[in-house]
């Protein structure tokens, strides 16, 4: 159960990483990263940010990449908001394949 001020925090932090991606990503042609959603432990050290990446085929690679690059992201984060919070929470990322999941499960009760 997540307190209120974790949601909010949570919510900052998908925000923000959401606009640090989609800028990162426009020099890349053909690749679209998006942040489902944002979990956050009770003492707001860790953040766990789950990414939509397109296409699917190239996700784990891409996904490698940002956790190889996660200091400068963490980085960027705090600044752009460094008013809102006191500490800024290690980052972990992983990929969110419940998309393709639900695309997997259509196409097999299709198939009947």
């Amino acid at each position: 159960m997540e307190t209120t001020r974790q949601n909010k925090i949570a919510r900052l932090i998908q925000k923000e990483l959401s606009d640090i991606f989609q800028r990162q990503t426009q020099a890349t042609h053909g690749v679209l990263v998006s942040v489902s959603v944002c979990r956050i432990s009770p003492d707001m050290s860790v953040c766990r940010g789950y990414l939509s990446i397109f296409p699917s085929e190239r996700a784990q690679e891409i996904c490698d990449n940002i956790n190889a690059n996660v200091k400068q992201i963490r980085y960027e984060l705090g600044q752009r908001t460094r008013h809102q919070l006191r500490i800024i929470p290690e980052l972990k990322f992983f990929v969110d394949d419940s998309l393709d999941y639900a695309e997997n499960i259509d196409k097999l009760l299709s198939e009947k």
